[in-house]
């Protein structure tokens, strides 16, 4: 009884920090270097198995990493110490890229439709084929990216000793003919060319004859094949795409509508959320973002420009303006100014992998919410809260509308987002844990950090959490005057299964591990 009363005392507490550590980054910039407006990625996204990573850019590209340190990659001596623990982090190399999108014109509308690629999702492997869907502002293409072997033309010449020829034939069938013929089926006596006057024979005859074959090598080839077009379905720029868990359907977002789409069929959607007003005048609040539930393939949430998410049931009905669930934070009274829409206005959400929770990110927050509690959110983690007396200024340069993503890990115990000046931050959301790391997108990723006292613990259950270590520990003034607002780090993505990030600043990708 002893015994099994210390294995369930034992992981009491919340888990210690993590120490993170570069890893690697690809497309450095140099010192001075100027980036190009298409380069900048806008987009990442692992797949299901963490063995591949996509990043999507401005100029329409799509480039895929793969992972190199898994057991089919390593070497004997590596393999051998894997009894051992080991610090083992993922490490990607470069795969392929392909231009997903073009940029168009809209001649209806006299409208430019940007190449910049809005969103990746991985799609189900088949066949050792890769799957992935990817949108920009209009259009979603489905592809396929597979490695085939490269067919080459190999000319054979036909040996005349070996092999015979027309002429050898005709003379091996004509033995008693004086005539003499060529290999080539032709004569050196002008008199006997059956051809058409004007074609001639070089003294000799021709050499014999080279007969081109395809043959199939060994070498193989990435190729991204699109198989699928999905577009003229939506009238607003498309913000957000989900696969569902059945493996068969996808959804596409945009200001007023969600549509739901089958991954086969590319010229029909059905809408399953409208929130167009009769009167545009009406107009309150537009979708902001959108995403399916991890493992129910009927329920999908989506957040609105007012701060609030819902959750609607697929089974409820074919058009799902009625939501199952609302998940909103009471405003508190005489809070109210200006700013307070825009900044409450969810950029993007995340469903945890046991599909309980979910992550929103806000203008100054992150929060996490627990889809069985709608009296607000479970924590809430300060990311901004130094911007608020600034407000008036990220107005006026239109930064207080940046679109940040968030995301989790793969346990459930830590959340990430991302800032300005190329810092993201990493907070523990498990019961009692006071973690609140700023780290900065660079090969230092920790150099930002000072040491301060640890703060009390506070339990997850608490209604609002706030976590001010994320502003104090980044050694800089509490106005935010250091900050570079023109270098943001919106897009990062936490690695599937283990403690590894992938955040994107301007056009370079940065991966750590702890």
């Amino acid at each position: 009884m002893d015994g099994g009363d210390e294995v369930l005392t034992a992981p009491a507490g919340p888990p210690q920090p993590l120490e993170w550590k570069f890893s690697q980054v690809f497309g450095e910039r140099t010192a001075g270097e100027e980036v190009q407006e298409v380069d900048i990625i806008s987009a990442i996204e692992f797949d299901k198995t963490g063995d591949h990573l996509a990043t999507g850019d401005r100029g329409g590209r799509v480039v895929l990493f793969e992972r190199t340190d898994t057991k089919d990659h390593a070497p004997r001596r590596y393999l051998e110490r894997m009894d051992y623990p080991i610090n083992r982090h993922p490490e990607f190399r470069y795969k392929t890229e392909f231009q997903s999108h073009e940029p168009e014109f809209d001649y209806l509308k006299s409208l430019e439709i940007e190449e910049k690629i809005n969103k990746i999702r991985w799609c189900q492997t088949a066949n050792g084929a890769l799957f992935l869907l990817s949108t920009n502002d209009k259009a979603i293409k489905f592809w396929k990216v597979q490695e085939k072997k490269l067919k080459k033309v190999s000319e054979m010449n036909l040996d005349p000793q070996k092999t015979v020829g027309n002429g050898n034939m005709a003379c091996s069938s004509n033995s008693n003919s004086p005539i003499p013929f060529l290999a080539n089926g032709g004569s050196p006596d002008k008199s006997y060319n059956y051809l058409e006057n004007d074609f001639s024979f070089p003294p000799g005859g021709l050499p014999s004859l080279r007969l081109p074959v395809v043959v199939t090598s060994q070498e193989t080839n990435l190729v991204a094949r699109c198989r699928k077009v999905y577009a003229h379905a939506h009238d607003y720029h498309i913000n957000s795409i989900s696969n569902n868990s059945d493996g068969e359907t996808f959804i596409s977002a945009d200001d007023l509508r969600i549509n739901l789409w089958n991954l086969e069929i590319s010229d029909q959607s059905f809408n399953i959320v409208d929130v167009k007003p009769a009167n545009m005048e009406d107009l309150t609040e537009v979708i902001t973002s959108a995403e399916f539930h991890p493992t129910h393939c009927n329920m999908l949430a989506y957040s609105s420009s007012k701060g609030s998410i819902r959750l609607i049931d697929l089974r409820q009905s074919a058009l799902c303006d009625s939501h199952a669930k609302l998940l909103e934070e009471p405003e508190s009274p005489g809070s109210r100014s200006f700013f307070t829409e825009i900044i409450a206005s969810i950029s993007d959400i995340k469903f945890a992998k046991d599909g309980r929770y979910i992550l929103s990110r806000d203008y100054m927050t992150l929060k996490l919410w627990d889809i069985n509690m709608d009296s607000g959110p479970i924590a809430t983690f300060q990311v901004h809260e130094y911007l608020r007396p600034k407000l008036c200024d990220l107005y006026e340069n239109d930064s207080i509308f940046d679109k940040f993503e968030c995301c989790l890990s793969g346990d459930g115990l830590r959340v990430a987002t991302g800032s300005y000046s190329n810092l993201f931050r990493v907070f523990g959301c498990a019961p009692g844990s006071t973690e609140a790391t700023t780290l900065e997108a660079s090969k230092n990723p920790m150099r930002r950090q000072i040491q301060t006292p640890s703060r009390p613990s506070r339990s997850l259950s608490s209604i609002t959490r706030v976590v001010r270590r994320g502003a104090e520990t980044s050694g800089i003034d509490a106005n935010g005057n250091a900050f570079d607002f023109t270098t943001k780090l919106l897009h990062l993505k936490w690695h599937p299964t283990e403690n590894s990030i992938a955040c994107a600043a301007a056009n370079s990708l940065y991966m750590y591990y702890a």
